[in-house]
């Protein structure tokens, strides 16, 4: 008897710190948090993702909650050297630099960076088969390249957590994985990601990071993607086009779409599976892609490139503060070119019939 009564004691007090554990980790939205494989990596299911993006979501307000973490700028001219690439374009009309490789100082960059102590953070999606079949491999090869020697959050967010990979993070490196509901079209997916990434930097990213870079999960690391990279607001010179006459580009032209460019506007077309920035110049970028997305179904339209060319529309009226040439997200199926001496981040094979086959 008296046994049985240690047994139903003991049986009370494992329930009560384990209650008392899951509460420790609700956060203040009242949002499930608990570890996931070591301390290095966390996994959320963010309720919010079940909730409409109401208006309120623009007021002043939220947009002012969201504080510029960026240090002290560093002087162009002390680690940036345009005219060593002379073979390519490295500076745009208002003066951003284009970064190409041989065109920057590591030493300068990671002297300035290691005494800064930022850390920064990359966002991932992975729903559906992208999941099986790219984000595995996205994870190792960012392990192993990105910001290498520098804190780095990786926000993973996926439909499936029991699919979600186990990979061995090296030092200052952590995982952050997040729950989101899948949509039914891929171009939805697609979209949709414009809001889900402003309501992470809502919720927890603002905090966390001093820089912030957004990929798509079907690419592979293959360089050091490094100091080089940051800055205020980040984007990337697309592939395909980045030697293209702007009346080629395949910006969206319908004057009744909110991405519309006409004919003979435009600077770059930049590519949509990566760019970055701060916090809140990310934040800004999504906010208003995503109300430009809003307004488009409104109107029963759909931009051509869906997201990327609200992306576009954003960066011709809000002129990124650095270009990344296309060796930071080269495509292979280009072939060869002089121009690419050193590729950072490339696509990897597309297998559209595959993945966004919902079936």
């Amino acid at each position: 008897m008296l046994s049985r009564g240690k047994t139903i004691l003991t049986c009370i007090t494992l329930f009560a710190t384990v209650s008392l554990a899951v509460l420790m980790y609700f956060n203040r939205d009242w949002t499930l948090l608990w570890m996931y494989h070591d301390k290095s990596q966390e996994i959320t299911i963010l309720e919010t993702q079940k909730e409409f993006w109401l208006p309120k979501w623009f007021s002043s307000r939220s947009q002012d909650a969201i504080v510029d973490k960026k240090p002290n700028t560093l002087q162009l001219d002390g680690w940036f050297h345009a005219s060593a690439r002379l073979d390519v374009s490295t500076s745009t009309y208002w003066s951003a630099p284009i970064v190409w490789d041989g065109t920057f100082k590591k030493s300068v960059l990671e002297d300035y960076y290691s005494k800064q102590k930022v850390t920064v953070g990359l966002t991932v999606f992975a729903i559906g088969k992208y999941l099986d079949k790219y984000l595995k491999t996205f994870l190792s090869s960012a392990n192993n390249f990105f910001m290498v020697g520098h804190k780095v959050i990786f926000y993973v967010l996926v439909d499936d957590l029991s699919k979600m990979p186990w990979i061995e993070l090296g030092p200052l490196r952590t995982f952050k994985v997040f729950q989101v509901n899948k949509e039914s079209r891929w171009q939805d997916i697609s979209m949709m990601r414009m809001k889900t990434i402003g309501d992470l930097i809502q919720s927890h990213i603002k905090y966390e990071v001093d820089f912030l870079f957004c990929m798509d999960v079907d690419q592979v690391f293959q360089g050091d993607y490094g100091l080089e990279t940051l800055d205020e607001s980040v984007a990337q010179l697309q592939a395909w086009f980045y030697k293209a006459d702007k009346e080629d580009f395949t910006y969206e032209r319908r004057p009744e779409s909110t991405a519309y460019i006409p004919l003979m506007q435009g600077d770059y077309y930049y590519h949509g599976a990566v760019f970055g920035g701060t916090p809140l110049r990310v934040f800004n970028l999504t906010r208003e892609c995503y109300e430009g997305i809003r307004r488009d179904k409104e109107r029963n339209i759909e931009a051509v490139w869906h997201d990327e060319s609200h992306l576009n529309k954003y960066y011709l009226r809000n002129k990124p503060t650095k270009l990344l040439s296309p060796e930071y997200c080269w495509d292979y199926k280009i072939g060869k070119s002089a121009d690419i001496k050193n590729v950072k981040l490339s696509w990897m094979p597309k297998e559209y019939d595959v993945v966004r086959n919902n079936s």
